[in-house]
Parts: C-alpha cells; structure tokens; sequence
C-alpha cells in the first residue's frame, strides 16, 4: 500500500470524519473513509466496507464503540500483518500496541470514560437519532487520533491539534434532536 501524503491535518482529520458521520456514514466507515482519503491511499475505496458491519458497538450488538473500531482497522490497514508468524511476530506486537493506545486514549478523552458503545449511548433512545451528535464527536475524535497515530510511526508530519472537549463542554454542543 503506498501511502502518498506529505503532512496530515489532525483539525481536518477530525472535522471531515465528523461531516462524513452526518453525510451518512456510521462511525466506523466515516473513519476509514477519511483516514483513506487524508492519507491518500493507493487502495479502493471498497476498503471502507469493510467497516460497514462494526458500526453501533459492532452490528447494533453495543460492544465496543463503532468508531474505536474504524480506528483499530484503519492502524491494522497500516500496520498489521499478513503472515502467519505467530504471537511475538513484531508486526502484529507493534499493531496491537498502537490500538491498544488508541483505545486507552479514547476511554481517556471521550466524555464518559469507556469503549463500550452501549454505556457511552445508555441515555439515548437509539431508534430516535438523539445519539447522533455524541456519536459525530466520537467518530471525529478517533479518526484525528489515529490519523496522529499513523502519522507518527510513519514520520509523517502533523499539524493542528485534536479538539477534545469535557463533559459540559460537549454537552453545550449538543443540537437538535435531528442532530443530537
């Protein structure tokens, strides 16, 4: 795969997941999408169905967050394996680090401390759309994550920096109930 971007935008990253997200996308194809198309990728875009059936805590089952999920496939797009080589095979240990990184700084950052889909969307009637603009925020935060990630262990540079909000700050940004 042949990466052909020359510097990542983490601001864009973050913002044009988010847009992704409200175009039409779920979580986890709004990150594939956008890490795709910001790293320029040489790989068609059907890579982003792969992502199809992860979305809402992985097919609606609420396990881990949809948009964690997008992020864990695009770092193993990156970084993973395709040999059988066994547990101490260094690729997939690297691999395994940097999700592992992804998802720590996930439960970290996001505004309830967890990865697991159904506890960040427990207050939300999930046939009623009031989830959507937590759902946005998140997909927005892991894809600028990964995209930092990726762009790290490639010596790509970055500029701009992810906006990660408190609890009472997000929720100030909460919109209507068609967004919200």
């Amino acid at each position: 795969m042949k990466v052909n971007a020359k510097s990542i935008n983490l601001e864009k990253v973050q913002q044009e997941a988010e847009e992704s997200y409200r175009r039409g996308f779920f979580c986890c194809e709004a990150v594939t999408e956008i890490i795709r198309s910001n790293f320029e990728l040489d790989v068609p875009e059907e890579v982003i169905r792969m992502s199809s059936g992860m979305a809402v805590g992985v097919g609606r089952s609420g396990c881990i967050c949809g948009a964690l999920n997008g992020g864990v496939l695009a770092i193993g797009m990156f970084f993973g394996r395709t040999e059988h080589k066994g547990p101490a095979d260094p690729s997939v240990v690297k691999c395994m680090a940097l999700t592992k990184e992804l998802h720590d700084w996930f439960k970290a950052n996001n505004t309830k401390g967890v990865a697991c889909c159904r506890v960040l969307t427990r207050e939300f009637d999930m046939s009623q759309g009031g989830h959507k603009s937590q759902c946005i925020y998140y997909t927005g935060l892991c894809a600028a994550k990964t995209a930092e990630i990726i762009a790290r262990e490639l010596g790509i540079p970055t500029e701009g920096k992810i906006t990660v909000l408190t609890h009472d700050e997000y929720l100030k940004t909460r919109i209507t109930p068609l967004e919200a």
